[in-house]
């Protein structure tokens, strides 16, 4: 036996409160590295059964082989002679096994090299499984962090036992990002990588408005109220499509607030982002003039209900269309996103022209119609004659 002494499990007690790894985890790693230390040291391949112990009332570790008795040993790694095995324990018999001590005596250097590596190696490991552990449990939910600095346009963020990572792709479309300045984001994904796991953030994701509605609506939380859908323009503007399980609960007012004060403290939380929200309606032409608020709506009518190809055309009065519409689109894109519709919105006006265009196709049609009649009828009475 090897004496280690006992500022290794002083270290281990210490490494399992900074780092939370566990005391079982490091000896488990130290006997490893002893029996790959040791394979090494006296160059066999066979290890089936090699093992290390460690003492810890004498604060020693050992290398040990564990072979059966036999009457004729064929294979030394593995079998052990009657006679020698009854030298180390009296009441041996054959077919037991016994578990003989191989420690080299000059071994403690060698192994003490290959150990430290082996070790470290382990709580590497350790750690990174532990760090992966606790945000994999974290993907799809809000976190606070501090931004550390910005690289290559992506905005690295300290979030606790490790960074995250915001693409450009999930950043607010002209935000600025100082460094040391608190931000909530949301976990979009966690992938294992050879060093800490990579944890990439957005504040862009529509998740985000809709966490945060679960943390300030008690009755989201309790099951009262469901947000079913929502679309968003980061930065801008978001539309939540609310529903209420309980006939008492009204699903818009309790995410609204007393006075506005639950949605003022998310509107502020998302520096003054404005949220829309409207009930959710099973119903697709309540459903679209719902989403289409604060628009009002004059008639909508259904064009195409395939699942794959929703299609609706709306009506609205002239001085509606481009609140609607919304700047470049937006209220419409957002409605379209909200309620899985294809929207085209015309004006009464448009409508009106579109069908007087119809109306004068259908006259030219039926006063062509006559004469071919006429004609058809002249060449009968030819033939008939």
């Amino acid at each position: 036996m090897i004496k280690i002494g006992p500022a290794l499990f002083e270290a281990t007690e210490q490494l399992e409160k900074e780092k939370g790894i566990t005391k079982e985890v490091v000896l488990d790693s130290l006997c490893d590295a002893m029996v790959t230390a040791y394979k090494k040291h006296v160059r066999t391949k066979e290890s089936s059964n090699l093992e290390a112990e460690i003492d810890e009332e004498t604060c020693e570790i050992g290398i040990f082989r564990t072979k059966q008795i036999v009457e004729v040993v064929e294979d030394p790694n593995l079998q052990i002679s009657l006679e020698e095995a009854q030298e180390l324990l009296e009441d041996a018999e054959i077919g037991d096994e016994i578990k003989i001590e191989v420690t080299p005596d000059n071994f403690g250097r060698i192994a003490a090299q290959s150990a430290k590596q082996v070790i470290t190696q382990r709580i590497r490991e350790a750690e990174r499984k532990i760090i992966l552990d606790e945000y994999l449990d974290k993907k799809g939910t809000l976190v606070t962090g501090i931004i550390q600095r910005v690289e290559s346009r992506n905005v690295i963020i300290n979030i606790g036992k490790t960074e995250a990572i915001m693409p450009a792709r999930e950043q607010i479309r002209g935000e600025y990002y100082k460094p040391n300045n608190r931000i909530r984001v949301y976990v979009v994904d966690v992938r294992e990588t050879q060093r800490l796991p990579q944890v990439i953030v957005s504040q862009k994701h529509p998740k985000i408005v809709q966490e945060l509605f679960e943390l300030e609506v008690p009755e989201i939380e309790d099951g009262l109220v469901e947000i079913k859908s929502i679309s968003r323009d980061a930065g801008f503007r978001t539309k939540i499509a609310g529903w209420s399980n309980d006939p008492e609960v009204d699903a818009v007012g309790a995410c609204i607030g007393p006075r506005g004060s639950r949605i003022q403290t998310i509107v502020n939380e998302l520096k003054n982002e404005k949220i829309d929200i409207v009930r959710y309606s099973p119903d697709p032409v309540e459903s679209i003039v719902n989403a289409l608020s604060p628009a009002q709506i004059v008639s909508v009518d259904i064009l195409n209900d395939d699942e794959e190809s929703k299609e609706a055309l709306v009506v609205v009065p002239d001085d509606q269309l481009s609140l609607a519409i919304g700047r470049d689109g937006q209220n419409v894109k957002l409605a379209h996103r909200l309620t899985g519709w294809k929207i085209d919105i015309k004006s009464l006006s448009q409508m009106e022209d579109y069908d007087n265009y119809e109306e004068t196709q259908e006259t030219n049609a039926s006063q062509e119609q006559p004469e071919d009649a006429e004609v058809q009828t002249e060449e009968t009475i030819e033939n008939e004659e």
